[in-house]
């Protein structure tokens, strides 16, 4: 897995958003963290810990299997090519969205990337999509939609999330003081992330 890591989210508005998916979507748990989205939301503070007061990442290329005498490799000229891409952006989330995962098997409820940030994330994809390439590794979505995931769900439940989607963003239209209030984050890192062992790539300075 490799992925460009963020941090500087809108806490106040992640927590109403993630209280109403909550009562509309059962089932729902955190993701890398695994609790179960209702309990959280009983308890604002672990709520916040737990799933909103942490680093978030945006993958920059599909989680694949590879062979341990490709890590060195990829692991050096991941390090070459992101050289140039140290210094630090603003990424915008500003549309809610559901994903499944490619076997089926999970969805979540996430936020992507539409304007703001689009551009340098798009680069950074296409940079690991050679990578990948020359080592005869399957490259990333044709079409790429930067986002982070918060909560997912075991299969496919995407026409439930579809329709808390359609009803989140009605909320946030609803009341006026989140109308137009981008959730907003700012790259620092990659990392390649194989087994458990994380791989620092770069290291974004202002």
């Amino acid at each position: 897995m490799l992925k460009a890591t963020t941090h500087s989210m809108s806490i106040s508005l992640l927590t109403i958003v993630m209280r109403r998916a909550a009562s509309l979507v059962p089932d729902l748990y955190a993701v890398d963290a695994d609790y179960a989205l209702a309990e959280l939301c009983k308890d604002e503070q672990k709520l916040e810990k737990v799933l909103l007061a942490r680093e978030f990442h945006v993958s920059l290329g599909r989680t694949v299997a590879i062979q341990v005498h490709q890590i060195d490799s990829i692991v050096a000229m991941l390090r070459q090519k992101f050289q140039s891409q140290q210094s630090r952006y603003w990424m915008d989330f500003t549309k809610w969205e559901h994903f499944v995962n490619d076997d089926s098997t999970r969805s979540f409820l996430s936020l992507e990337v539409t304007r703001t940030g689009l551009s340098e994330i798009t680069k950074q994809v296409h940079m690991v999509d050679e990578v990948y390439r020359l080592h005869g590794l399957p490259e990333f979505y044709k079409n790429p939609r930067p986002h982070i995931s918060l909560v997912w769900a075991l299969g496919d439940i995407s026409s439930k999330l579809k329709q808390a989607t359609k009803e989140i963003e009605n909320f946030q239209n609803s009341v006026n003081s989140y109308k137009n209030c981008n959730l907003r984050c700012k790259f620092s890192r990659v990392v390649c992330k194989v087994g458990n062992k994380v791989y620092d790539i770069c290291q974004a300075v202002d």
